[in-house]
């Protein structure tokens, strides 16, 4: 995980919210545990929502599915 580390990163010192989603989408497939998975999957989620990405639906439905429902 350290090259996709160093690629969240470089998305965040570039404002680069878009890659952000899906670099954190990748985080929580790589995760160790479902805690780790769901934060990754939140962040990416809320980036997803500021930026009303499509992959917003799809987000949801990973937390919803970890017993993770965002509120709203």
């Amino acid at each position: 995980m350290t090259d996709l580390n160093a690629q969240l990163l470089a998305a965040h010192a570039a404002g680069d919210h878009l890659a952000l989603v899906t670099l954190y989408a990748q985080a929580a497939d790589l995760a160790a545990d479902v805690d780790a998975a769901c934060f990754f999957l939140t962040q990416a989620y809320v980036f997803a929502l500021e930026q009303n990405a499509p992959q917003v639906g799809d987000l949801r439905a990973r937390l919803a599915a970890k017993g993770r429902e965002p509120l709203g």
